[in-house]
């Protein structure tokens, strides 16, 4: 089943502050085949006219809190467009807001607000495709899911996955 693409464009100018602790999450399986999250795929209808254009992806890994949201976010590049998408899927049984920022070089952001809908069924939001300035590599996303506006964060999920700690 394909994921529904959320796209909220100038809602509501309420900026939701969320705690930087208080969620409590971890990876979703070791790399099972049945993962319950969309695999990043190319969207063709945001294609560019030139041919052999190739979205690029750097997600981060699949996370999940204890009250039932799981999440991965995605830095997307096609041809010179940059943007964040985060799929998600919440099994908490209540709808959630979630903020998913793009982060890139000079200080540059943009932000969209996303409703989530309560739900067992994958979904994605993403931002607006901007230009890419400077080097894809240089672009980090994250997504914060919340219960409500006032709610507290519940799960925390970036583009960029931790240094592994190897020997």
């Amino acid at each position: 089943m394909q994921p529904r693409l959320i796209m909220l464009l100038g809602v509501a100018a309420v900026t939701v502050l969320l705690p930087l602790a208080g969620a409590s999450a971890g990876p979703v399986g070791d790399g099972d085949a049945k993962s319950p999250l969309p695999t990043p795929t190319t969207d063709p209808s945001n294609a560019p006219s030139e041919p052999r254009a190739e979205t690029t992806s750097r997600c981060g890994p699949e996370l999940s809190s204890p009250d039932g949201i799981e999440a991965q976010t995605c830095v997307l590049t096609l041809g010179r467009d940059t943007w964040a998408r985060t799929y998600y899927r919440n099994a908490t049984g209540d709808e959630l807001t979630a903020v998913l920022t793009l982060m890139g070089p000079g200080g540059r952001t943009v932000q969209m607000h996303c409703e989530v809908e309560a739900g067992d069924e994958p979904a994605a939001c993403e931002t607006p495709h901007e230009r890419t300035a400077g080097g894809a590599a240089a672009y980090s996303a994250v997504a914060e899911y919340a219960a409500g506006e006032t709610g507290g964060l519940l799960l925390r999920s970036g583009s960029n996955s931790a240094p592994s700690q190897g020997s």
